[in-house]
């Protein structure tokens, strides 16, 4: 059945601690089963970490969304019973929630060999996105190969 009218936009309230909406969707996409406290207590933790390496942890961390951020992706469109990949321009907000979806998937793909708690996970994620490595902007780098290689059906567009 099709969505009576657009769905709502919730505004967030931002973090108690930076006082930074994008950090509260962060603690909000990251926490597991209603614990917010305790994903709370593993971001900060994490920021302090990167804070220790005399860095400042807000900076890192906006400039890694911003470097996670895709630009462009693909969309299924059902044209005479084929399904084409159609690639199209990535919405604002869609890009700031797909970069913290992957990043925070990227931080639970980590090896625990080298790092034991999500903190640290968290913490080494970030400075690589940062950086422009990582796992979270590998997949952004695929999705826009993805995007690339489907070019041939971007005048199916909506």
């Amino acid at each position: 059945m099709p969505r009576r009218g657009s769905a709502k936009i919730r505004k967030i309230e931002p973090d108690p601690i930076y006082k930074n909406r994008i950090v509260a969707k962060l603690i909000n996409r990251a926490m597991r089963e209603g614990k917010k406290s305790v994903i709370q207590r593993e971001v900060y933790e994490a920021f302090e970490i990167m804070k220790k390496g005399g860095d400042d942890p807000v900076k890192i961390f906006s400039l890694a969304i911003e470097n996670v951020k895709p630009s462009m992706e693909v969309r299924p469109r059902r044209i005479g019973g084929a399904a084409y990949q159609v690639p199209m321009q990535v919405r604002g907000s869609r890009k700031e929630s797909l970069a913290i979806r992957w990043i925070v998937a990227a931080t639970r793909l980590r090896s625990n060999s080298e790092y034991k708690t999500f903190s640290q996970k968290l913490a080494a994620e970030l400075s690589d996105a940062a950086k422009g490595e990582g796992g979270a902007i590998k997949k952004k780098v695929d999705m826009e190969k993805v995007a690339e290689a489907n070019r041939a059906f971007a005048h199916f567009k909506w």
